[in-house]
């Protein structure tokens, strides 16, 4: 099926904001190969980043830290994994990820902001180690 202005738009704000690494491994891990998963993936990239994340008003730095923020509220660990990446590749350092992380505790509880942090100690990791070369 041919891919909308859109689609396509929305597919290269997402790798952008994902990075190469990010959306190999996501497109390795065979779950878009399920058709609803493949509605979903398709919705996602024309509607959300071809039409939400090219929006002008606000800087796409925020966006993702407000995206971190909503995930780790609502406990989405697999779309906050998502949002940390997009958050640290658009400058956000992890120190300041995390300290935003923390401060959530005090306003919608500990154990959101430490499953959270869970989350982000192993995308951080990611994101070190490819940024490492492999010993030779």
């Amino acid at each position: 099926m041919e891919k909308s202005d859109l689609w396509k738009k929305g597919d290269a704000v997402r790798a952008e904001m994902l990075g190469a690494a990010a959306v190999e491994r996501l497109e390795d891990s065979g779950i878009y190969e399920d058709a609803g998963m493949q509605k979903i993936s398709d919705y996602v990239r024309e509607a959300v980043f071809g039409m939400l994340w090219t929006r002008p008003g606000i800087e796409n730095k925020l966006r993702a830290l407000v995206c971190v923020v909503i995930d780790a509220t609502a406990k989405s660990p697999v779309e906050l994994a998502l949002h940390l990446r997009m958050a640290r590749r658009l400058g956000w350092s992890e120190d300041e990820l995390t300290e935003i992380l923390l401060f959530m505790a005090g306003y919608v509880g500990i154990p959101a902001s430490r499953e959270a942090l869970v989350v982000a100690k192993r995308v951080f990791d990611e994101i070190r180690a490819e940024a490492t070369p492999p010993p030779a």
